[in-house]
C-alpha cells in the first residue's frame, strides 16, 4: 500500500540568514506524516501516522551536515475506517506486532534555492530497508510568544508499497489493482530548538 512513504522528515533546513543552528525537536501537536494511495483506479484515500518522534540537527552555515533520525508507530495508523485500519494493522499490511516502528534515517541533504532541499535516507519498514528520497522545503523561522525559536518543513516522496513487502492485492476485471502499488507520502514538521543558548 504506501508509496510516497512517510516517513521522512524532511528537516535538514535550507536555512535563511537569522537562523539558528542546534538539535530541534518535534512538535507533535503541529506535526502530520499523511499517505495516499489510490482505490479501484479511481479514487484517491488518505491516511495517516499519529505517533512519530525524531531527532533534528541542522547548521545553517552548511546544510549539508544536517541529520535526521526519525521513528514512527505502525499501529498508529488510521484511514478513519475501523475495518480497514485493523486490516492495515494485520500481516496482510503492516503486521505491527511483529514490526511495530517504521523508521528513517538520513545519509544526505542538498540543498537547493529558496529554501528547498532533498534529503535522501534509509527507510525501514517490515524489516526491510530501502533509499528513499525526499523533496523538502524550508516553509520559515519565527520565535513563538514563550520565546522558543520554531522552524516549519514539508517533505514528500512516493515509494513503491511493495519494495518493502507490502504485497498483498487483487486485480480488478480490467486488470486494474484494488489498491495501487504506488504510495505517496507527505510530512509536515513544526520543530522547536532545544537549549539554543547551551
Amino acid at each position: 500500500m504506501l508509496k510516497r512513504i512517510l516517513i521522512a522528515p524532511a528537516l535538514v533546513l535550507a536555512m535563511t540568514a537569522g537562523a539558528l543552528a542546534g538539535q530541534w525537536k518535534i512538535d507533535p501537536a503541529h506535526s502530520s506524516i499523511n499517505f495516499t494511495v489510490t482505490h479501484m483506479v479511481i479514487s484517491k484515500v488518505s491516511g495517516r501516522f499519529g505517533e512519530f518522534d525524531g531527532d533534528i540537527n541542522f547548521d545553517p552555515a552548511d546544510l549539508s551536515t544536517g541529520k535526521v533520525r526519525m521513528t514512527i508507530k505502525a499501529a498508529s495508523i488510521t484511514t478513519d475506517n475501523q475495518r480497514r485500519d485493523d486490516d492495515l494493522r494485520s500481516d496482510h499490511f503492516f503486521n505491527v506486532e511483529k514490526f511495530p516502528e517504521i523508521s528513517f534515517t538520513s545519509t544526505k541533504v542538498v540543498p537547493g534555492e529558496n529554501g528547498k532541499f532533498t534529503i535522501t535516507g534509509d527507510l525501514t519498514m517490515l524489516g526491510v530497508t530501502k533509499p528513499v528520497t525526499f523533496e523538502g522545503e524550508l516553509v520559515g523561522t519565527v520565535k513563538d510568544p514563550y520565546g522558543n525559536r520554531r522552524a516549519g518543513f514539508s517533505a514528500s516522496t512516493t515509494i513503491n508499497r511493495k519494495d518493502f513487502g507490502l504485497n498483498w492485492h487483487k486485480t480488478l476485471d480490467n486488470g486494474g489493482l484494488v489498491v495501487s502499488d504506488d504510495v505517496d507520502i507527505n510530512v509536515s514538521l513544526e520543530l522547536i530548538e532545544e537549549n539554543p543558548n547551551g
